[in-house]
């Protein structure tokens, strides 16, 4: 039986001239049966109306006859999205939808964007609907009276899903959700608290076992993607344990049911949790632009401007255009290449990225939407959701280093159902082109990444506690089984939670006699901030996003440009120019953490630059590069990407050898640098630091030795000035053994500046340190050096501090993605070792040795200069281009797996 609420939805759409998809109509049925669960629907296939159309049905059931005159309902649906910029688009989508189908309802936003006078007005009335984001969650739990605030809500959406889930950000929502469950279950502050005797115990010494925990066990149920029961008459779960639903939206990630369960917690009752699928065949066109002549194309070093006649003509025959990079200053160095080459686009050609203006951001938006634009030249500050369906076709400028990324910014193109997306691939280099095919065969097979979820984030954890004691305090007991009941703390224990709350109430065992750390008193058992000043500088410090401290840029006259970061800012002069936000500039003076400008007419001009490190290359893209590069090994290739590359890789084989899948390549050679030994596992930059630190450790063992290292996503170098018996080295078989690979780590690197830079961040997010108030931050060099002298502390005196051993962990996890790293010992131990001594860089070599060029310290000469003359010096200059008298094997030896 058909009910109101979807004879309603349905009249909608007949409206509108939409048919509803399977997957909506599946979609529709699981929510009004009560279900929470993940929907997985590709951009662009009308996944926010899947959710928010049965959610006014369900709203329509309850109130049949009142739907269209019952205002003031309170805040019944949360949206949680990734990005500010999301809200605005979606906002409108359902205020049109409401107004169409009569409901008198408000739906608003709540960001950081939203001025102090708007969110007075939230305070005092409730829209019906509010989209906000993980931060601004938490800033409203941090309000007094809270509860309040969510006494009707029904349901809480997390919108794309994929982008929190693995970050902490996501550990944010994972729990702010575990607050409003307990709210729905009638679980007020304080309420099921008891004494706080059993959690403050007294620490015990952590076990080195404890250090490195697994992940605990998934301990929700499967989930269920068919058989819905039957609907009711009043459209509630039969028997239901929780009141508040929570849907989850997701991309197609390699772990979407770990995701539900991230997502949903280990203590969701069981059989109300559903995974709703779209199975859509989106229509995507991907084609990489191949240059002329690839035999001369770069090997590496630059950033694809090269082919910039080749991107203007496909931005000439396309409606709209959105030019992806993968930094800000790639996309500001695009934009000012675009405006001197082609001038004509000035006035129909703008910039998006994450450190500009939120106004100059928002008129590029609704610019896209009035079809105003004719390219825009963006980072991932676009990579989601907004909805501009003028766009027709997305240029990828570079590898995106995985293929979920990818497919989000090809998605951009073509964003509504049955549209084509249209995604063109620029190679910065030649051998960028083999991850254009990879990138090719993943999408056409599926492979996506996972999104591991964090556990035991500590630092996350003690801001939400102090975020609840700001607002209405907490009881210790009931905030531990909360907590326990998230998938990121399923594994804390009670000794943990306890050091935690000595830390926020005294200090700790180090921090005791300081009162700045005394932040959190307890009354009656109940844990509370009283003062105002504490509770001021908690809510200016809520998230977990940290940076290098930003300078805003403003004309002299007045107006916003955006934020840039202080390093660069600290290296101007008065009278300086440098190009940001498309436009050149000169730099007047800095005052009060804001740098002056005023319009240059300069040509030249520096650009800045951000730190956040390039992208490694994803473990699911290096396989099926890997795959690729086999391919070529075995002469079948097939793609247009590799035959066009085949001069490239005829050289490597010339020079060297070119690797098939049970192959590893070691090459070496002499120069006046020294000794070269080159390795090629192609498993992404990180892996490869944490690789190229450990066997050079264990070449150490054999001989003692001074290591230069050098990497890209390719492979890595390790250059030293005395000859390295690598053939000796070779017939160790724990030479890629994973046996005591730890301790070799540690040994390899330097460990402890490693977690000390990582603590940087946690002391930040855990309130160790305040960064300042608005307009009047504290000095970046000032914050390291608070943090370092606190990591040393902890380190001498409290060698157990969970925020030192978290350092240390995130340290193996992300900076050198020590997981990665082992299965690639493991994969290479069974291979056959192929050592070639070569004359000179081969292909391979070439771009890693670019890479090397940072290693020098001073220089004249810019970049292009230096990889010119490397390139003259080794006889590099073209890919095809090979001395007749040199064309024969160069030496090598062929070691078989086992050595």
């Amino acid at each position: 039986m058909i009910t109101k609420g979807q004879q309603v939805i349905q009249q909608w759409y007949k409206q509108k001239n939409w048919k509803q998809f399977p997957f909506q109509k599946e979609m529709e049925a699981a929510y009004l049966s009560g279900y929470s669960g993940l929907l997985n629907a590709p951009t662009g296939s009308g996944k926010t109306y899947a959710l928010f159309l049965p959610f006014l049905a369900d709203y329509i059931n309850q109130h049949p006859d009142t739907y269209t005159t019952q205002k003031n309902n309170g805040l019944r649906m949360l949206w949680i999205t990734p990005l500010r910029a999301l809200t605005n688009d979606i906002r409108k989508a359902m205020q049109e939808a409401c107004d169409e189908i009569g409901l008198p309802w408000t739906i608003a936003t709540r960001t950081g964007d939203t001025s102090a006078a708007e969110k007075a007005a939230l305070k005092r009335k409730l829209p019906e609907v509010l989209l906000t984001t993980p931060e601004s969650l938490h800033l409203m739990l941090a309000q007094k009276d809270y509860p309040k605030m969510f006494s009707n809500l029904q349901v809480v959406v997390t919108d794309e899903w994929h982008e929190l889930l693995g970050t902490k950000r996501g550990v944010q929502v994972e729990l702010g959700l575990s607050r409003l469950k307990a709210l729905s279950l009638g679980a007020g502050v304080g309420v099921l608290g008891s004494e706080v005797g059993d959690l403050r115990s007294d620490v015990v010494e952590l076990k080195p076992e404890d250090v490195n925990r697994e992940k605990p066990k998934l301990k929700t149920q499967k989930l269920p993607t068919s058989d819905l029961p039957p609907q009711h008459s009043d459209h509630r779960p039969q028997a239901p344990d929780l009141r508040l639903k929570i849907w989850g939206i997701s991309a197609t990630i390699g772990n979407l049911e770990q995701a539900a369960e991230v997502l949903l917690g280990n203590n969701f009752p069981p059989g109300q949790v559903k995974m709703v699928r779209a199975n859509l065949e989106k229509k995507l066109e991907i084609k990489s632009i191949i240059p002329k002549n690839v035999e001369n194309y770069s090997w590496a070093g630059h950033i694809g401007l090269k082919l910039l006649p080749e991107v203007m003509a496909i931005v000439a025959r396309s409606k709209t255009t959105l030019i992806f990079t993968n930094t800000r200053s790639q996309s500001e160095i695009w934009y000012h290449a675009i405006l001197d080459n082609y001038p004509e686009y000035a006035g129909i050609m703008a910039m998006h990225h994450g450190s500009l203006d939120n106004e100059l951001r928002n008129w590029v938006e609704q610019a896209l939407h009035a079809e105003a634009l004719k390219v825009v030249v963006c980072t991932s500050s676009l990579d989601l959701g907004v909805d501009f369906r003028p766009v027709d076709t997305v240029v990828q400028v570079g590898s995106p280093k995985g293929v979920a990324r990818f497919m989000q910014r090809a998605g951009r193109s073509g964003h509504h159902p049955g549209a084509v997306s249209r995604a063109y691939f620029v190679p910065t280099h030649s051998l960028e082109l083999l991850e254009g095919a990879a990138l090719k065969e993943a999408i056409k097979k599926g492979i996506f990444e996972s999104r591991d979820p964090m556990l035991l984030t500590m630092d996350v954890l003690i801001q939400y506690m102090v975020t609840l004691a700001v607002s209405d305090g907490f009881k210790p007991d009931e905030l531990f089984e909360e907590v326990k009941g998230t998938y990121a703390f399923a594994d804390i224990t009670r000794n943990e939670f306890g050091q935690l709350l000595d830390f926020i109430t005294t200090g700790g065992k180090t921090l005791a006699q300081y009162d700045e750390f005394l932040k959190v008193e307890i009354e009656d058992g109940l844990y509370k901030v009283n003062s105002r000043r504490v509770a001021m500088r908690h809510r200016l410090s809520i998230g977990t996003i940290t940076s290098e401290l930003s300078i805003r840029v403003k004309w002299l006259s007045g107006g916003s440009l955006g934020t840039i970061e202080e390093s660069f800012v600290s290296k101007l002069k008065p009278g300086n120019t440098f190009w940001f936000a498309g436009r050149s500039l000169e730099f007047i003076r800095v005052k009060e953490m804001t740098a002056f400008v005023k319009k240059s007419n300069s040509t030249k001009g520096l650009i800045p630059s951000w730190n956040g490190g390039r992208m490694p290359l994803s473990s699911q893209l290096s396989a099926v590069f890997r795959d690729k590069l086999d391919e070529v090994a075995h002469g079948i290739e097939k793609d247009e990407e590799v035959i066009a590359l085949k001069p490239l890789f005829n050289l490597q084989q010339e020079l060297s050898h070119l690797p098939q899948s049970h192959e590893f390549l070691i090459e070496s050679f002499k120069s006046r640098e020294g000794h070269h030994l080159l390795f090629y596992p192609f498993e992404g930059r990180l892996v490869h630091e944490g690789m190229a630190s450990l066997l050079a450790y264990r070449i150490s063992k054999i001989k003692n030795a001074s290591f230069s290292i050098a990497m890209n996503d390719y492979g890595f170098e390790l250059l030293t000035d005395e000859d390295v018996p690598i053939e000796q080295v070779l017939e160790d078989s724990s030479f890629f053994s994973i046996d005591n690979l730890l301790d070799d780590i540690q040994h390899s690197l330097n460990a402890n500046e490693m977690a000390r830079r990582r603590f940087r961040d946690i002391a930040h997010i855990g309130g160790l340190v305040f960064t300042g108030y608005p307009g009047q931050q504290i000095k970046n060099k000032h914050l390291q050096a608070s943090t370092s002298l606190l990591f040393e502390v902890f380190t001498e005196y409290e060698p157990d501090n969970l925020l030192v051993r978290q350092a240390y962990n995130e340290a193996l996890a992300f900076q050198l993605e020590e997981f990665r790293l082992r299965a690639a010992l493991q994969r290479i131990a069974t291979q056959n070792i192929i050592l070639k001594v070569i004359e000179r860089p081969t292909p391979f070599a070439f771009p890693i040795m670019v890479d090397s060029l940072g290693r020098e310290k001073l220089t004249t000469e810019t970049m292009e200069e230096r990889i010119s003359k490397m390139a003259r010096r080794y006889g590099a200059e073209g890919v095809g281009e090979v001395d007749d008298k040199k064309k024969t094997r160069k030496p090598g030896i062929t070691r078989k797996k086992g050595f």
